[in-house]
C-alpha cells in the first residue's frame, strides 16, 4: 500500500532554504522587512517545493488566540437549527473565525461531552442551543468565564447572553390570527414542556390571548415528537370534545408541525376545510402541503448571526450587563388557517 509522504515542517523549510527557523518564522509572520530579498525568495521557493502548510492551530496558540468558536446545537435535523447554523457560519467567515459544530441530538450526556471537547480545543467562545445541562457542567462553565451566548433556550439559574425569538409576541400574533378567523376551540401542541422556556413562553401567551375572548375553548397537550399513535389520539379526542366548534391546532415548532400534518392526513382531516392548522417555524414544504400551512416564521439566520456577533463582542472585552436580544417573528398566512365553512 502506498504510504503518504510525511508533512513538511518548518525545519525542512529552513534546511531547504539554507537558513534558520527564526528567519522562516519571520517570513510566515509577515515580518519580511527583516529579511533580505534573496533570503525571502529562497524561503518562498522552499515553501513551494515542499508544499509546506503551517499549522494554524499552533500559530494561534503561540499568539494566545485560536480563532475557534464552538457551537453546540440540539438537533441538526431540525430546519430551525440548519438556518441558525447558516447565520453563525456566515458571521464566522465575516469575522475571521472558524466554527467547530457539535450536534447533541437532544441528549444531555452528549452535551456534557462536547462541552469538555470544545474546552480541550481551546475555543475562544461558544454558542449553545441548550437542551438541559448537568449541574456540575454548569458550575464548570460559570467558573471558566468562557464567553458564551445561548440561542433560543435559556438555562435556569445561569446568567448568560441570550438571542432568540420574541416568543410572547409571536405566540400572541399567531393565536390572535386564529381567533380573528373565527376558530373557537384551540389546541396548543408541544413536546413535553420540561424547563424549555420557549415552549412555556409560547404556551403562556397562547392562554393569555385566548382569555380575552369569551366563549373560546383553549387547551394544550404535550406529546413526544415520535409518538404518532399518541398524537392521533390527542387530535381525535380534541375534535370529538369540541364537535360543535371550529377547531384549530397550533404546533409549537416545525418538527412537530410535520408530525401533526402527517397525523391529520392519516385521520383523513383536511387543514383549512375540517380543521385549522398553524405551526411555528417556516418550512420549505409548507406552501405545497394541501392548501398550504400557515406558519410563524422566525428570523433564524439573523438570530444565528447576532449570536455569533455577541460572542465575539464578549471575546473582545465587552463588559456590558448580560442581555437578552429578541427578534420579531413574521406570520405567513396560507390556506390552513382560513375560516372554516
Amino acid at each position: 500500500m502506498k504510504t503518504r509522504p510525511p508533512r513538511a515542517t518548518i525545519s525542512d523549510v529552513a534546511r531547504t532554504a539554507k537558513t534558520g527557523k527564526t528567519s522562516v518564522s519571520r517570513y510566515l509572520n509577515g515580518e519580511v522587512n527583516l529579511l533580505s530579498p534573496d533570503l525571502k525568495a529562497r524561503i518562498e521557493q522552499a515553501i513551494a517545493d515542499l508544499d509546506y502548510r503551517p499549522s494554524q492551530m499552533a500559530r494561534g496558540l503561540k499568539r494566545g488566540r485560536t480563532r475557534l468558536i464552538g457551537l453546540i446545537i440540539a438537533d441538526i435535523t431540525n430546519p430551525y437549527s440548519v438556518d441558525v447554523l447558516s447565520g453563525i457560519e456566515a458571521a464566522c467567515r465575516a469575522q475571521g473565525f472558524t466554527l467547530l459544530m457539535c450536534n447533541t441530538n437532544n441528549e444531555v450526556d452528549r452535551e456534557q461531552y462536547y462541552l469538555q471537547l470544545l474546552s480541550s480545543y481551546q475555543v475562544e467562545g461558544i454558542v449553545v442551543n441548550a437542551v438541559g445541562m448537568h449541574e456540575e457542567v454548569l458550575k464548570r462553565l460559570q467558573q471558566s468565564m468562557l464567553p458564551m451566548v445561548l440561542i433560543d433556550r435559556k438555562i435556569p439559574d445561569f446568567a448568560c447572553d441570550v438571542v432568540g425569538l420574541n416568543n410572547p409576541e409571536a405566540a400572541q400574533i399567531a393565536t390572535q390570527h386564529l381567533l380573528d378567523n373565527s376558530y373557537d376551540a384551540l389546541l396548543f401542541l408541544s413536546e413535553p414542556l420540561g424547563s424549555v422556556n420557549t415552549r412555556r413562553e409560547r404556551l403562556g401567551a397562547f392562554y393569555d390571548t385566548c382569555k380575552a375572548h369569551a366563549g373560546v375553548m383553549a387547551e394544550n397537550a404535550e406529546v413526544p415528537l415520535h409518538q404518532p399513535e399518541q398524537l392521533e389520539q390527542v387530535l381525535q379526542t380534541f375534535q370529538q370534545r369540541h364537535s360543535d366548534k371550529r377547531c384549530a391546532v397550533m404546533a409549537a415548532n416545525g418538527a412537530l408541525t410535520l408530525q401533526v400534518a402527517r397525523a391529520l392526513q392519516r385521520l383523513d382531516q383536511r387543514w383549512g376545510e375540517t380543521i385549522g392548522l398553524l405551526g411555528f417555524d417556516e418550512l420549505e414544504w409548507a406552501a405545497l402541503a394541501g392548501v398550504g400551512i400557515t406558519t410563524l416564521k422566525q428570523p433564524t439566520w439573523q438570530i444565528g448571526y447576532a449570536a455569533l456577533e455577541q460572542v465575539i463582542a464578549r471575546i473582545d472585552g465587552n463588559e456590558q450587563p448580560i442581555s437578552e436580544q429578541v427578534f420579531p417573528g413574521e406570520l405567513i398566512v396560507r390556506g390552513s388557517s382560513q375560516p372554516l365553512r
